[in-house]
């Protein structure tokens, strides 16, 4: 039966994510403390993976009770407290040494600094990540979970599972109380190429994705709604009647196509 299998979200833009059993939808659309922090620039452009390798010689953990953030790297570690503004400024400074910049932490509560920023969650199948695993050696499941860095992952159904939902005519579906609507593919960055421990790129990583994906396009998709090939998870918006609704692990997934439900 097809379940909602895992929530993980990422507290600071760019930096680790952590799992959660449960999370509700805020005002914006999206899961309560995904993106709620980023680090910008002097000229105001965000400080995340795209930008700099740096980001994965950190290691993070965040208390979404506290607000508590835990940075280890070089076998050194600061903690910092970012509900408070005067930590805040202290931990962007930290940051600033780390990255030889001038940077700010900010906060967005009803949003987050999503890159997409009138959509929501994204959303992959446990199925996808084992088949994309299969297609390089080194690479495990967990890798290429925390490679794609999906918010809600759904196990019970088949690989590709997401491609379904955009595209003309496409379904909507429900996990528990609520309602994801397909917005677009999600189109991926040079982020999924590197370990996510060591920031070492695998060699000719797009290529080859690029050609397993062309192979095992799945019949159901829409290739109109796709641009290209280098692209995998699905980038969901939640209508507004079901933000503030709570996602749990566990929650059962129904198909939901012309306002009819059907359990997959």
């Amino acid at each position: 039966m097809a379940r909602l299998e895992r929530i993980r979200i990422y507290p600071v833009k760019g930096l680790d994510g952590i799992e959660l059993e449960e999370a509700s939808i805020v005002d914006g659309g999206t899961l309560a403390r995904d993106r709620e922090f980023a680090l910008f620039d002097a000229d105001g452009e965000v400080v995340n993976g795209k930008r700099t390798d740096r980001v994965h010689d950190l290691e993070t953990d965040f208390d979404p009770e506290t607000g508590e953030l835990l940075v280890e790297t070089d076998g050194e570690s600061r903690q910092f407290d970012l509900e408070s503004a005067d930590e805040r400024e202290r931990a962007a400074d930290w940051f600033g040494d780390v990255f030889d910049l001038e940077v700010t932490l900010e906060r967005d509560r009803s949003l987050g600094y999503v890159d997409r920023r009138e959509m929501g969650p994204s959303v992959i199948s446990t199925a996808t990540l084992e088949t994309v695993a299969s297609w390089f050696d080194d690479l495990t499941v967990d890798s290429v979970r925390r490679r794609m860095r999906a918010n809600v992952e759904v196990s019970g159904v088949p690989a590709f599972w997401e491609d379904r939902f955009v595209g003309d005519g496409a379904p909507s579906f429900r996990a528990g109380d609520v309602r994801f609507e397909g917005v677009t593919p999600c189109g991926r960055c040079v982020v999924p190429q590197r370990d996510p421990d060591t920031g070492e790129p695998l060699p000719e990583f797009r290529e080859r994705f690029i050609e397993k994906r062309r192979e095992t396009f799945p019949e159901w998709a829409d290739g109109e709604a796709f641009d290209h090939y280098y692209t995998l998870m699905l980038i969901a918006r939640v209508p507004e009647a079901d933000r503030e609704n709570v996602l749990e692990v566990g929650d059962p997934i129904e198909i939901v196509d012309g306002g009819t439900a059907r359990r997959e």
